[in-house]
């Protein structure tokens, strides 16, 4: 059985108070959720420390939303997965369609980020997805295959110890979402494409879907055969709502 994530992306947003206000909220909760859940959440990097504070005794886990390929360097408010490691994260997402947009890394940084994240002992979360236009035009399957053939590195294993999440770019922060049947699609060909790059990662790989996914839509979802969870955006914010979604883990 491939693991199950439910991932909470809370962006450029919160403060010192609310972040507390929210992790408490979590810690109250996280005796609901079912085991078979892996629940992280990334935070803005300047509250990772009070973060890994608050959550180190628990369940959850935590993990930055970016980070620099290089160890170190002249890289003026960059940081490094060292840096991020040295804080207990343990994932980063990698290539997620707003830094692709609106910071402009290219798949070439997408792949370096993410191997050397994995060579500091964290686990990328690599995000592709296609845009609206791509969709229409469609382009899903070559686009999701250039976004996946970027990490890959000749031989089997480059998806081991990692997560794919399918982010389709119309459904973030739209509050549109793929339906179930449209993002169990998309899920089946990533894995057909693993498939053909790394043989033998593709059963053991963990796809999960994100794209405005709410308590409403989560269970729906989830209940996919190929939908190994969620990457969640603003209902991570509410330690309520975000709860409900991890619980409908429960179901699968």
């Amino acid at each position: 059985m491939r693991p199950m994530f439910v991932m909470g992306n809370w962006k450029m947003n919160g403060s010192r108070k609310t972040i507390q206000v929210l992790i408490e909220g979590l810690l109250l909760r996280a005796d609901t959720y079912d085991n078979a859940a892996n629940v992280v959440v990334f935070p803005p990097a300047i509250y990772i420390p009070l973060v890994a504070k608050m959550l180190e005794n628990s369940r959850i886990r935590w993990g930055a939303q970016t980070t620099h390929a290089d160890e170190s360097g002249a890289y003026t408010g960059e940081l490094s997965p060292s840096m991020f490691a040295d804080y207990g994260c343990s994932y980063v997402l990698v290539g997620h369609s707003e830094r692709r947009s609106l910071f402009n890394e290219s798949e070439e940084c997408v792949a370096k980020k993410f191997h050397s994240v994995k060579e500091h002992g964290m686990i990328p979360v690599l995000c592709v997805g296609e845009t609206k236009l791509e969709r229409e035009n469609g382009l899903m399957v070559s686009v999701l295959e250039q976004q996946l053939r970027a990490v890959h590195c000749d031989g089997a294993g480059d998806f081991q110890k990692c997560v794919v999440a399918y982010e389709p770019v119309w459904a973030i922060g739209t509050g549109l979402t793929a339906t179930p049947d449209e993002a169990a699609e998309a899920h089946a060909c990533i894995r057909d494409i693993v498939t053909e790059l790394a043989p033998g990662d593709a059963e053991r790989l963990s796809i999960v879907y994100g794209g405005s996914v709410n308590e409403q839509t989560a269970e729906a979802l989830f209940s996919m055969p190929d939908i190994d969870g969620g990457l969640v955006g603003g209902a991570s914010l509410k330690a309520e709502q975000f709860s409900d979604i991890v619980t409908c883990i429960k179901c699968y």
